[in-house]
């Protein structure tokens, strides 16, 4: 958004003179400590290290040193001989508490000399006599005093431009008893506590005709003697802020009049009320710039600025005016930008202020009209009457009952302004009925942020702004509805934002914006747009920025959409950012970013994209950024990112699961270990998540040589290929749907030859067919997961449902062991950790087995367990038993059924050992 032309001009001088005044503090205290200079280039930095003298080891023909934030109390120029090449010294920070001369004499090149917050209380004639091409001197907060005859420290300094001894205690303006400083431009004296600028306070500046800022903020000033100003007649930047001048403005005003001053800057300088008298003096100066910001002023008589017919800036921000009339400002006709930010409030009877029917009708040369953050009673259609060169209107974040429900008579009194800029943001809008900115032919920036419009936009509510390019429409509370006509008086729109806004569907034909021809930035995120068609932005060829964020647009890009995805990106040739974040996108047509050869930003964090289609990316050339962070992608493969990374400076993708395996992120490790690219949160932010080996490392950690050693010999690879291809598919298979067939296997063998050897090789019957030994934590388990079973073929015995009443638990065991053909452990740490299941009940059964020579053991694995455990334990060890008296209970809940079968086979095997 265009700054008005005043208002950049006083920028730059408030710029300029923070320049020439700012501390330079360094480090902050937060940060860490440093062991060691650090060297740039000619720059050496040996800030906060708590030195207590130079460092001897920097280079010799550095031009800068930075030892500010240490314990040094004296600069000897001995211990600078090393670097008599210094054109810049930062001391600040230090405790320096007086200046040794053969500093100066040693640094003789000296151009800046920083020697703020230390503790020099005196000055003397050869402190500084050697320093002869200083340019910049600070001493800002020290402790430089008052003294019966004040030395001449600067004398030598002929070709100082800035001097800055703002903060001590001076009790006098006068820094010298002679004349000298032939080349200042700039000088500080403020937060000291002169009370009084005498006639010869200046004079030796007499012959500084180069002094253009003079900064006198917050002294205590009680008295202006005649002549105070006359030795310094050429200053044009005068800053008395924060100085009680409410007794005093008149007799300053009168001290300046022979002055070249050009701005004045009086902010927080109690000047609580203007008269008719208090800048007569300045009648006879060029001043052009007046700032009267923070005075708590509350009124202003008729006439007040009638002294300063050159003003062109008039800076009245942060006031208590109540009341402005058609004579407030009487005498400015020649200012072009007027600030009323802030400065006027509620009266004690009305919630209100309020601004008369022609009150600036006297400013016809006015450019700028600031009335931000206000409260006006009301605007009537004289209200802004005679502004007829205004050009830039601001009223945002202000509260006026005439702006809820705009109208064509709203603005009627700016009829006769050139307006190129109006700024409406904030104002409590609500409606904006047919031709409101008709007034506004020349219009090109109209805003209209966070308000509370509520309506269909039909098209008839722009009437009248054909050369409008910038409508900024954001934050409406998703409450406007567009349809096709909306935006048909804006031909030459370039700029339409659109943000958390719109409610309703953009699937409209013709699209709503079909008549922008022109456009080159379109902001549609934060509405939840769902609906859309691929038409949505035809004919747009100019657009450059498209963001789209935070909507709902998953379906629009799925295959299985009707009628397929939805492309409505293809003719937008010259995008060069494109924003899709947050959407729910789970995939990418191939198609989706074709065409979109002059792309540089690309955003897609957020979303749920995992397998990209190989030629997705192959038209993003130029792409520089890339952001797709928080999504589900496993695999970088160069088929996919390689033309997207071709150019890349700034990639964005962390918080993915990365698959660390050759197939995966080999190219993508390679790609990392030599580009140039910028990654945001450096390498560290890709971490692996599968395979287990490198789950939670970062994808650096990748071992590339192992890839390398998986085909070694191309040739064989090449005459293989057939064999390998169908391997592969076999494998994948196994490794995906092995289980599946598995259970199938089981339940066919299963069901056609059934298990019938086990009760015709065992010799006898048992009335259960497994007795379950397991620990008291896994109750749960075995009542959900394994009685069920019963229904089928089989019978457990199960410890207190069984036994019988009245038998000792030992008994009880023993007994329904005896009955029982198998013994089915429920292996987890707590059966293990069980000293009467792993004690009496394990050993028993083991006992039992082998006593019989029966293979009745099967083992159900609910946690991982090693061997080593096992057999500390159990006395077991997998490879004692049959694979199929091995079960581990799956963690997917679709593969129970197969461990059913499994278990079905353990239970119906033979006891009888193989030979």
């Amino acid at each position: 958004m265009p700054l008005p032309h005043g208002a950049n001009r006083l920028l730059c001088w408030l710029a300029l003179f923070a320049h020439l005044t700012a501390a330079n503090h360094g480090r902050t205290a937060s940060e860490p400590k440093k062991t060691a200079c650090v060297v740039r280039g000619a720059s050496a930095d040996c800030s906060h290290m708590n030195l207590n003298v130079i460092p001897q080891d920097l280079p010799q023909d550095i031009t800068r040193l930075d030892v500010s934030h240490n314990r040094l109390t004296g600069l000897p120029g001995a211990n600078l001989s090393r670097y008599a090449g210094l054109l810049d010294l930062d001391v600040t920070f230090n405790s320096l508490t007086k200046l040794d001369p053969s500093l100066c004499q040693t640094l003789s090149r000296l151009r800046t000399l920083n020697l703020e917050r230390n503790e020099v209380h005196v000055l003397r004639d050869q402190d500084l006599s050697g320093c002869v091409q200083l340019t910049v001197l600070n001493m800002a907060s020290n402790r430089l005093a008052f003294k019966a005859k004040w030395p001449d420290p600067f004398a030598a300094l002929e070709n100082l431009t800035t001097l800055d001894v703002s903060n001590n205690m001076l009790l006098t303006a006068k820094l010298g008893s002679k004349p000298q400083l032939p080349r200042l431009v700039a000088l500080t004296l403020s937060h000291n506590a002169i009370s009084t600028l005498k006639k010869e306070d200046f004079y030796f500046l007499s012959r500084s005709p180069s002094l253009f800022v003079l900064n006198l903020s917050y002294l205590p000033l009680k008295k202006f003697e005649d002549g105070c100003f006359q030795q310094i007649a050429n200053i044009s930047f005068l800053k008395m802020d924060g100085c009680n001048l409410a007794s005093q403005i008149t007799k300053l005003c009168t001290e300046l009049s022979d002055t070249a001053i050009h701005t004045l800057s009086l902010q927080d300088a109690t000047l609580l009320k203007l008269t008719n008298i208090t800048f007569k003096g300045l009648h006879k100066t060029n001043l052009t710039i007046l700032d009267l910001s923070s005075n708590k002023m509350s009124a202003i008589e008729k006439g007040a600025f009638q002294w300063l017919p050159t003003l062109k800036t008039l800076h009245l921000e942060r006031n208590n005016f109540k009341h402005l009339t058609k004579d407030t400002f009487v005498g400015l006709e020649n200012l072009k930008e007027l600030n009323l930010r802030q400065a006027l409030v509620k009266s004690q009877t009305s919630s209100t202020s309020i601004i008369d029917d022609y009150t600036f009708s006297p400013l016809v040369a006015l450019e700028t009209l600031i009335l931000e953050h206000t409260a006006i009673r009301s605007i009537t259609e004289n209200t802004f009457t005679g502004l007829t060169s205004l050009q830039y209107f601001y009223i945002g974040w202000s509260s006026c009952t005439s702006l809820k429900s705009l109208t064509e008579k709203t603005f009627v009194s700016l009829a006769a302004s050139p307006l190129r800029l109006v700024n409406l943001t904030a104002t409590a809008i609500t409606s904006i009925g047919n031709g409101s900115f008709s007034a506004f032919p020349n219009l090109t920036t109209l805003l209209l942020d966070f308000n509370f419009i509520s309506q269909t936009l039909q098209g008839a509510e722009f009437e009248g702004l054909g050369q409008l390019e910038q409508l900024f429409f954001s934050n409406n509370r998703q409450k406007v509805e567009l349809r096709s006509l909306s935006f048909v008086q804006l031909p030459k729109l370039s700029l339409l934002t659109l943000g958390r806004t719109l409610t309703g569907s953009l699937d409209l034909v013709p699209s709503p914006f079909a008549p922008l021809k022109n456009l080159k930035v379109l902001d549609l995120s934060n509405n939840n747009i769902a609906n859309i068609n691929a038409r949505m932005l035809e004919g747009l060829e100019n657009l450059m920025v498209l963001k789209m964020q935070h909507n709902n647009l998953a379906r629009v890009w799925k295959s299985a959409n009707v009628g397929g995805p939805v492309l409505f990106l293809k003719d937008l040739g010259n995008l060069t950012v494109l924003n899709m974040e947050y959407n729910g996108l789970d995939e990418i047509p191939t198609d989706a970013l074709t065409g979109l050869k002059k792309l540089k930003e690309m955003r897609f964090t957020g979303n749920l994209l995992n397998n990209l289609k190989d030629s997705v990316f192959e038209d993003l050339l130029s792409l520089q950024t890339l952001s797709i962070q928080k999504n589900l992608i496993t695999s970088v493969r160069p088929q996919v990112f390689k033309p997207a990374m071709e150019n890349l400076t700034l990639l964005d993708m962390g918080r993915n699961p990365f698959d660390c395996t050759c197939e995966s992120i080999l190219w993508f490790v390679t790609w990392l270990n030599t580009t140039k690219a910028s990654l945001t949160g450096g390498k560290d932010q890709f971490t692996c998540n599968t395979p287990l080996a490198y789950f939670n490392r970062s994808v650096m950690d990748f071992d590339l040589l192992s890839c390398k050693d998986s085909t070694p010999f191309q040739a064989l690879y090449i005459l293989s290929s057939t064999i390998v291809i169908a391997l592969m598919l076999g494998a994948l298979l196994v490794r995906f749907q092995g289980w599946r067939i598995q259970f199938y296997w089981n339940v066919l063998i299963n069901r056609t030859l059934g298990f019938s050897d086990a009760k015709v090789e065992e010799g006898r019957e048992f009335e259960f067919d497994a007795y379950v030994i397991h620990a008291d934590e896994d109750q749960k388990w075995v009542e959900r997961s394994l009685l069920p079973l019963e229904t089928d073929r089989y019978v457990f015995c199960m410890e207190g449902r069984d036994f019988l009443p009245g038998t000792s638990r030992i008994e009880a065991i023993v007994d329904n062991m005896r009955r029982s053909r198998k013994y089915l452990f429920v292996v987890t740490e707590s059966l293990l950790n069980d000293h009467w299941c792993r004690g009496f009940k394990a050993h028993h059964a083991l006992h039992r087995v082998m006593e019989e020579r029966r293979d009745a053991v099967i083992l159900v694995f609910l946690q991982d367990i090693n061997d080593y455990r096992l057999s500390r334990s159990l006395f077991l060890r997998r490879g004692m038993l049959q694979l199929r008296c091995l079960l581990n209970w799956p963690v997917h809940k679709e593969r129970i059924p197969a461990f059913h079968e499994k278990l079905h086979i353990a239970l119906g095997t033979t006891n009888t050992p193989k030979p």
